[in-house]
């Protein structure tokens, strides 16, 4: 669990990298160069941990490319202690992202084999969520509402169990469609009304329903 002066430096790069893309929040910056990206590869992977890309990680899913994970974050708009719910953990780097930039993050994912993994490796690098094992589309309505929801997964649809979860005046960013999604943002204005904003296209994984071992 190494993280050198050269493995600093190649993280500026990439903040280099994706602040010339057009991501413009300084918070959000900081957030990724302050994570170790690279701690997330396996040992012989770890060339590739600082090229704006995403790459494959366990139970077939993706660790994100660095520039969808800043630009979901700046999407949210978040204030230090924010409740976010995360949908999709992964490899936990968008929840150290989040809780770099400030959030009190909720995480839920369906792969039992991430799920005892990441919940075991991201308390090692001093990030600390909440984690829970579980059906992304039903989202943690004990803990809710959230200020934020974040989804990590292209879904084929907005799931209605978690726009009843956001907080009046909070936001949820998802990733909507199949082959590939359109960045959505929906902002609550009051128990009934949602304002809708696309921001173009992307590709995630298939966000599934259920649970897998």
């Amino acid at each position: 669990m190494i993280d050198t002066y050269r493995h600093k430096g190649l993280r500026l790069r990439l903040v280099d990298e994706i602040e010339r893309k057009g991501i413009t929040d300084s918070n959000v910056l900081s957030a990724i160069g302050n994570v170790p990206r690279h701690l997330f590869f396996e040992s012989s992977f770890m060339q590739f941990a600082y090229q704006d890309k995403a790459f494959p990680i366990s139970a077939g899913q993706t660790i994100s490319q660095p520039y969808t994970v800043a630009f979901q974050t700046q999407l949210l708009k978040i204030k230090s202690g924010d409740k976010v719910l995360e949908v999709g953990t992964g490899s936990g780097y968008q929840a150290a992202v989040l809780i770099e930039v400030g959030a009190k993050v909720y995480t839920i994912e369906r792969q039992k084999e991430l799920y005892n993994k990441t919940s075991t490796f991201l308390p090692r690098l001093g990030y600390r969520p909440l984690f829970f094992y579980g059906d992304g589309y039903a989202g943690l309505p004990k803990y809710g509402p959230f200020d934020h929801i974040i989804v990590t997964a292209g879904a084929p649809y907005i799931p209605e169990d978690l726009l009843t979860q956001i907080k009046i005046g909070g936001n949820m960013v998802i990733p909507v469609g199949d082959k590939s999604q359109n960045m959505i943002r929906i902002t609550r204005i009051s128990a009934t009304e949602f304002d809708q904003e696309d921001f173009g296209k992307f590709a995630f994984v298939p966000m599934l329903k259920g649970t897998a071992k």
